[in-house]
Parts: C-alpha cells; structure tokens; sequence
C-alpha cells in the first residue's frame, strides 16, 4: 500500500473512531449534577428541613396568614419535590407554577425576606453549612420575581 492511501485508511479510520464517539456521547445522557443534593444530606435531610421550615412560617406572624386557606400538608410535599429536584436530588416538582400558587396572596418583598430568613433558620437547625445554605437560595431567588406581586 502506498503512502498515500495509508494516509487515507488511517484518516477514515480517525473519523470512523470520531463517530462513533460522538453517536456514544448522543445516545448516553449527561450524569445530572447532584452535588448539592449530596451537600444537603439527601432526602431525609431536605424532608427534616421543610419541616421545619414550615414550622418557622406557621410561627411566624409577619407570613402565617398566607398559609390560613392553604394544605399544609400539600405545600410540605410540594417544597420537599421542588427542592429534592432543585438540588440534583432526581426528584421531580409536580405542583403548580410559582406565579399561579402565589396568585392573590399579594405578597411583598417583605414577606419573601421573611419567608427566607425561615428556610435559613430550618437549615441552621439542620446542620447545613452557609456554602450549601447559599446553593441552595441561589436557586430559589430567582422565584421573587414570580411571587412577590406589590
């Protein structure tokens, strides 16, 4: 075989390799990143923590009264999916878009600030460090813009 066509197998061959790398990468999905799932302590931890974070609301006399027509046991599960699914957890959030849920409430930019330092006061309780604490809000802030309406 000349030199030429040795060029030519061995560049076939590289982009044969190339191919089938890439239809491998196609067909196998990325490993989700659940890091801060991990960092939370998992599902028993985010349930503990929604626990109490409900808890701290209902004590709370500056948002209570958002909860008073509410299923507190729906927002439970509901909180503990969306953060399970936030977090990496593989857990999917079935409830209701944020806006629709917060609908009518009227809540303000107070009641979010209170509502947060709520959830900081269920993770101190739990243990999570602020790093992890700061994951976690990081993704949640987002929603003020989708809750607070005045």
């Amino acid at each position: 075989m000349n030199k030429f066509r040795m060029q030519q197998a061995a560049l076939g061959l590289a982009l044969a390799c190339a191919l089938g790398l890439a239809q491998a990468q196609i067909r196998t999905p990325a490993t989700p990143d659940d890091s801060l799932f991990r960092a939370l302590g998992g599902l028993p931890v985010i349930e503990r923590v929604v626990q109490d974070f409900m808890d701290n609301m209902l004590a709370d006399a500056r948002i209570r009264h958002t909860f008073d027509n509410s299923n507190v046991k729906r927002v439970r599960e509901k909180l503990v999916e969306q953060f399970c699914q936030l977090s990496g957890g593989g857990c999917v959030y079935t409830g209701d878009p944020m806006r629709e849920v917060h609908q009518g409430l009227k809540l303000s930019n107070a009641d979010f600030n209170a509502l947060v330092e709520d959830l900081q006061l269920a993770m101190d309780k739990n243990g999570i460090p602020s790093r992890t604490q700061n994951r976690l809000l990081a993704l949640l802030a987002p929603m003020q813009r989708e809750t607070v309406s005045r």
